[in-house]
This record gives structure tokens, sequence and C-alpha cells, in this order.
């Protein structure tokens, strides 16, 4: 015995429903809105650091150009801050040449003056290798004399090469006591301007601490993460001193343009901007959760926001179930009074809608039921003769005829054409399928029979069922057993779009082959599972053994067979998820 399934009331459904109507897309909206919010942000938060990282790259650049033109100067150009008394054009080169103290003071007043214009963050030294004296040029830090760099293999190789100038990545100035100094320096040959002879290397020593500069303004978060790295990848300049000297990707496993990383434990959002003119890059990162936290005030808004809606729609939903379920219910206990028996003086349902006609029509038929009650004994044997009467009866289809065409007429003065374009279609299958002249029909025929099933079905499924035909005129007045390919496109749409979301295609084919034609008819519904399939062939095969009077597909292979032969007959082909092919071969006989 199937067992009774559990009531649930019409207003927990209308509750669930609008619910859910409500609930869902609410739900979605308000998690898609976040989603791209989190990502736009992420994505302008990108284009900003990247934005930083390249403008610093660029200030960084120039300041080192600006420091490069001084030695330029300074080594070659004008002297304008020379003693009116002392009228050389030239002081470096006179330094180097004489290395007196009056050649050594102006020299040193024209360099600390340059110093000075850049707030004290470079250092100068001259090194003669003339056999003069050397000059240290520093405003801040005590020079350590004893130290020469001429046994530094980076300035043996300057000396041997032939470029002029060199820079050198940030590394520890030691011309000075503090050891702790990081700088860059910028080397430059200072040649004998009468003769092109190598006089010395002016050497400028740029405290690396002048990147502050550029990266003052920044937010704290970014200002401490702010990363340059040489041409190997190891950091030349980190707020944290300490990591100077290390491999980058140590601390941020990271070496695309940008994107998101993990790094101690966290995501972090890096961007990476090399620099044009020097084998560096800059790296600028910060924590996901920084940015994260701007986006969670909107996320805050839209859950508030979607909150108040889920609770108005409770409200709602809860209000517009019980104005539709009351009279449901009162109909309810009519009906409970009536099978008990009582058919006089039911409880009026006061509504002017469907419900209300629904109780007023109700009580009419229990006042009616009342009487039938009353006669049924009398009128038992006469009711019984009435019935085999018409169970013998059949329908006239003239009538039946008729009075669908007063239907679609009453139709297509209430202007409802779906209803026109229905009865239409209906009228038409029941023409085709009760005509006795002949049980062949031709493909044309066929074809027609099962747009207008399209027609009808697509009523119940909301025109989501497509038709199309692909039949070369030629093959149209073939003629073949009537209703061959309805049954298939009804096992196509029952079976194939029963569960299928989207729209449902049905596609009919035919091409001659050698021995006749071939019908597809194909669908691209959920296709046929390998047990369903293999239960199908075993049918389709003992086809000989069913009767006649279904129009199932073993009943479809079993009149072409008797028309045919077994050489003609019903195949197919499928895979699950993927639609199913119905094959119906047939001679080539036409009119």
């Amino acid at each position: 015995m199937r067992k009774r399934r559990p009531f649930i009331s019409i207003s927990s459904k209308l509750i669930f429903i609008f619910s859910c109507i409500i609930i869902v897309p609410v739900t979605v909206m308000s998690i898609n809105s976040y989603v791209s919010s989190q990502r736009l942000l992420e994505r302008k938060y990108t284009d900003l650091l990247l934005d930083i990282a390249k403008q610093s790259n660029i200030r960084i650049s120039e300041y080192l150009k600006e420091i490069e033109k001084i030695t330029l100067v300074s080594s070659y150009g004008m002297n304008r801050y020379s003693s009116l008394v002392y009228q050389e054009e030239y002081p470096i080169q006179d330094f180097l040449h004489y290395s007196n103290d009056e050649s050594e003071n102006i020299t040193y007043r024209v360099l600390m003056n340059y110093i000075l214009m850049k707030d004290r963050l470079f250092s100068i030294y001259i090194y003669s290798l003339n056999g003069g004296r050397d000059m240290f040029v520093h405003s801040t830090e005590p020079i350590d004399y004893s130290y020469r760099p001429l046994q530094e293999p980076w300035f043996r190789e300057f000396l041997a090469s032939d470029r002029k100038v060199v820079i050198l990545d940030p590394q520890v100035d030691k011309q000075i006591r503090n050891k702790n100094k990081y700088a860059v320096l910028h080397a430059r040959k200072v040649f004998d301007m009468s003769n092109g002879r190598l006089l010395g290397v002016m050497v400028a020593s740029i405290d690396i601490n002048f990147i502050g500069l550029f990266t003052n303004r920044l937010q704290e978060g970014l200002r401490t993460n702010f990363t340059i790295v040489d041409q190997h990848n190891r950091i030349i300049y980190h707020a944290n001193s300490q990591l100077i000297g290390r491999s980058f990707q140590d601390i941020m496993p990271f070496r695309d343009e940008k994107g998101i990383t993990q790094a101690w434990g966290e995501d972090y959002l890096v961007v990476r901007s090399p620099f044009e003119e020097l084998p560096w890059t800059t790296y600028l990162y910060t924590p996901l959760s920084e940015i994260s936290a701007e986006g969670a005030i909107l996320k805050q808004n839209m859950f508030i926001l979607a909150g108040l809606i889920l609770v108005f729609a409770s409200f709602t939903s809860i209000f517009l179930s019980t104005v539709i379920a009351r009279p449901i219910k009162k109909l309810m206990r009519n009906i409970t009074l009536v099978e008990k028996g009582l058919f006089d003086n039911l409880p009026v349902i006061d509504s002017n809608d469907e419900i209300g006609e629904l109780s007023r029509r109700f009580n009419r038929m229990s006042s009616e039921l009342k009487q039938l009650v009353s006669r049924i004994q009398k009128e038992e044997k006469e009711k019984a003769m009435a019935e085999i009467r018409a169970l013998q009866s059949q329908i006239n289809p003239h009538f039946l005829y008729n009075t669908l065409g007063s239907v679609k007429w009453i139709a297509s003065m209430q202007k409802a054409d779906k209803i026109v374009e229905m009865t239409e279609a209906l009228i038409s299958i029941l023409r085709y399928t009760a005509k006795l002249e002949s049980s062949m029909v031709t493909l044309r025929e066929e074809i027609d029979n099962i747009r207008n099933y399209i027609i009808i079905q697509n009523v119940r499924y909301y025109n989501r069922i497509q038709l199309q035909i692909q039949v070369d005129d030629s093959l149209l007045d073939n003629r073949m057993p009537k209703l061959i390919l309805q049954p298939i496109v009804e096992n196509a749409i029952f079976h194939g779009f029963a569960e299928l979301e989207d729209e449902g295609i049905i596609t009919v084919r035919a091409h001659r082959y050698d021995e006749g034609i071939q019908i597809e008819i194909s669908d691209n519904g959920a296709g046929i599972d390998p047990a369903t399939a293999e239960w199908l062939n075993r049918e389709l095969r003992s086809a000989e053994n069913i009767q006649t009077s279904g129009i199932g597909l073993p009943n479809v292979q079993r009149r072409i067979q008797l028309h045919y032969g077994d050489r003609y007959g019903i195949g197919f082909h499928s895979a699950q998820g993927q639609g199913t092919t119905f094959v119906i071969t047939l001679p080539d006989i036409q009119d």
C-alpha cells in the first residue's frame, strides 16, 4: 500500500514559495554585488600601487641623474663658488694637479655647497691617482682616513674598463667610521682637460635613506613594505635594514607583475615595477586584509539591507498567505460538512475572487447532490441502463469538430491567440488521427502532425521546446505508416526534457541512402542511461510479440516491420547528458 504523504497546508506552501522568490534573488544579488565590489576594489588598489611604484621609480631615477650631473659639472664645469682672488675655472682639476691648501679649500667649499643643496644626503670622495692628496667631503659622519678603495674589486674593475661612470648597488659606505650606513656609490673618472690623462676618481656616496624622501608621504603600511631589489632579486632597500642583502623570494614568493601571494600565513597584494634605466625593480605589497577592511563596510551594509528585505519579505509572505489561505480553509470546512452528510445551510464565503465563486458553486453542487442522493435508490436501474447506453455509444466526430470550432471562435473573439492556436492544433491532430481513408500518409503530413503536437506541448512547457525541420522537399511526398514520428517526439519531450532547464530542441532530418530513406529525430535532452538503453533495445528487438493497439516505440517498430519487413525499423544512439537520436529506416516509396 502506498504510503500517504504528510499534510502540508497551503499557507505553509505559500510562505515557503514567497520566501524563496524573495530570499533567493536577494541572496544571489547581495553575494554577487559584494564579490564584484571586492574584485573592483582589489583591481583599483592594484592599479594605485603600480602607479605609486612607477612614480617612485621615476623620482628616484631623477634624483640619481641630478647627482650624476653634479659630479659632471663639478669635475669639468665652471666654478661659480670660487674666491674672487682665485680665478681658475676648474678647482677640482687644479686640486688633482697641485694638491695645495688653497685649491683644497676652494674645492671643499664648492662640493659642500652641492651637498647642502641636496639636504646633506650624499657625500663626495675624491681619490687622486696623480700622487696627490685625497679629499673627503661629508657633512655629518666622521671620515675613516685609513680606508682607500684602490684594492676593492669594483674599483679596480672600473679603472680597467672604458666606462667613465658607474653606479653601484647599495652597500656599506666604508669611507666613514659608521659601518652601518648603506649608500649608493656613483663613481666618475676625472680626466685632465688639457691632455685627457686620468687624474683621479670622484665617488658620490648617496645615503640609501634618500629613497625615504619619495616614500614618506605613503601610508605607514606601504612605506614599511616598499622594497627595491637588484638584478639578482636581492634586496637593496627596505625600511628594515636587516633585510638588505637577502633574496626577496625569501620573504615574498612572487615573480609576476601583479597579483596575490601568501606569506607569513597571510595573503598579500603585490605589485612589481622595474626601473627603466637601472637594473633595479621595485616591489610594493600590502596585506589583503587591509583592503578587505574597506570592503567590510560595504559587506556590512549589504547584509543589513538584505536582512531588512528578508524581514519585510517574511511579514509580507505571512500576510499574503493568510489572506489567500483563509477562504480556502473555510471551503475545506464546508467540504468536511458535506462529507458528513450535511448538505444544507453551509457557511457562505464572502469573497469576490475565484475562491468565492468556487464556494458558491460548491454550495449549489451540494444542494443538487442532496437531491441526487434522495433519488439514487429510485433511479438506480435507470442510471445503470443509461451508463450501458453511454458506454455503447461513440462520440460523433463531426459534433466534436464543431464544438472545438466554437471554442476556437470564442477564443478568437476574446483575442486569446494562444487558445486559438492550441485549438487549431488539436483539431488538426484529431482529424489526422481519425482519418480512415488509409493507414498510409506522406512525410509532409507526419511533419505537420508533429508541428501541431509541439504547439500543444509548448503551452504546457512555456514555449521551451523548439522544433527544427531539415528535410529536402523531394522527400516530403514519401509515403509511410501513420503516427510513427509523433511517439518518438513525445518520448523526447516527456523523458528527455523532463528535468531540462534550458531550451529543448528537437531536430528532424531526412535523407536518402542506397536502399531507402532514413529519418533522424534528435534532441538535446538528458539522454538515456545504459540500463534503460539496454532495456529499450530488448523491447525493440522483441516488438513482434506485442499487441498493436498502442502507439509506443515497440508498436511503431512492429507496424513498420509488418509493412516492410525486418530490414526496416527503428534504431537509436544516446549518451547520458548529451541527447538522443532515433533513426527510422523506410523504403523509398512516393506517390
